[in-house]
């Protein structure tokens, strides 16, 4: 009986998703994975929000992200922006002016976080009428 390339993507997958379990994620107690830390803080719909409008503008200060993401409050902006400074993916200039001006960029993590993130959010743009009835959402 002949493999197709279904059964040899299952099996290529099934492998890589052993070697992660048995030499990652088994050796970390749960509560403290940093693999779900990240993805859990970071794949909400503002934090994807912000991830691209940084990832597009480079620098971008707290009205012109509020002005750019419709829908998001103030402290929703202001609470996910910690969350990901928090994370490391993105950072926070104060400068020593009257008002204050703060500046807010991908760190280098954060920009090859974002890159992966692009790639999943077009992948699933191609795939997601597989999955069924679910909805897309467009940006």
């Amino acid at each position: 009986m002949e493999d197709t390339l279904v059964d040899n993507q299952a099996f290529t997958l099934k492998n890589k998703i052993k070697l992660f379990f048995t030499k990652t994620i088994k050796s970390v107690p749960s509560e403290h994975c940093p693999v779900k830390g990240m993805l859990a803080g970071s794949l909400d719909k503002w934090s994807l929000f912000i991830l691209y409008n940084l990832g597009y503008h480079d620098v971008m200060r707290f009205n012109e992200m509020k002005q750019r993401i419709d829908g998001i409050s103030s402290r929703m902006l202001s609470l996910t922006l910690k969350k990901l400074e928090s994370n490391g993916l993105v950072s926070r200039k104060v400068y020593p002016e009257v008002p204050p001006r703060v500046e807010y960029r991908l760190t280098t993590f954060g920009m090859g976080f974002s890159d992966k993130l692009i790639d999943l959010s077009q992948w699933y743009l191609e795939h997601h009428s597989e999955a069924g009835n679910c909805e897309c959402v467009t940006f």
